[in-house]
């Protein structure tokens, strides 16, 4: 299979993201996009790197997946902490936390 249509693929799967995050109120409807974003950009460097014959662009998706490891813990713990404060997992009701 051609590396083009992995692109092509990684930029559908990265519009559908963003259209989520646009679009959607629900905070864990939202992370989720946020993360389906962040695996269409790993399958762009792993296509991209696939094309041009190195192993950087796998490195990088692998560094990039460690990191979105340590986003899942982070934004898993503030939609609780949300819910839990405000019974709601809406993003309007996250600007109303205050200390």
């Amino acid at each position: 299979m051609n590396p083009v249509n992995y692109v092509y693929l990684a930029a559908l799967l990265f519009a559908i993201g963003a259209t989520g995050v646009l679009i959607r109120r629900n905070a864990i409807v939202v992370f989720m996009c946020i993360e389906l974003m962040l695996n269409a950009c790993n399958l762009a460097l792993v296509a991209f790197s696939r094309m041009h014959g190195n192993l950087d662009g796998q490195i990088i998706a692998f560094f990039t997946m460690v990191v979105a490891a340590a986003e899942v813990v982070v934004g898993l713990a503030i939609i609780v902490l949300l819910f839990r404060s405000r019974h709601s997992a809406s993003v309007d009701d996250a600007s109303l936390m205050k200390l």
